[in-house]
């Protein structure tokens, strides 16, 4: 299977399990802890499978800067409207993400 597919799945794993950690009260509560745990064990797992063909800088630049962004956007729909410099920081992830993946001699 295609390794950006296992990093997809690696990245939405990680960022339900990240929602999930508010709720669980600092691991107080069984199932939303029971929850973050399975998604940070997939997560890990699929980023395993992905860094069998992905270089392991890209997949986790990808991997974190994605994450980053995917948790602010959620917390957007939740009414947590970030500062500006939250948003400029996130551009530059995107582009340094961007720049690791285009200068990565082992993708070429």
């Amino acid at each position: 299977m295609n390794s950006y597919f296992y990093l997809s799945l690696a990245i939405v794993s990680e960022v339900i399990a990240t929602s999930l950690l508010p709720v669980t009260m600092g691991v107080s509560r069984l199932l939303p802890s029971i929850g973050c745990g399975v998604g940070y064990g997939a997560a890990f797992y699929f980023l395993s499978l992905a860094t069998n063909s992905i270089p392991t800088h890209v997949a986790y630049a990808i991997w974190c800067g994605a994450g980053i962004v995917l948790i602010t956007m959620l917390g957007i729909f939740m009414g947590k409207m970030p500062n500006l410099d939250t948003i400029f920081g996130m551009i530059l992830i995107v582009i340094g993400v961007a720049l690791i993946n285009m200068n990565s001699p082992s993708l070429h």
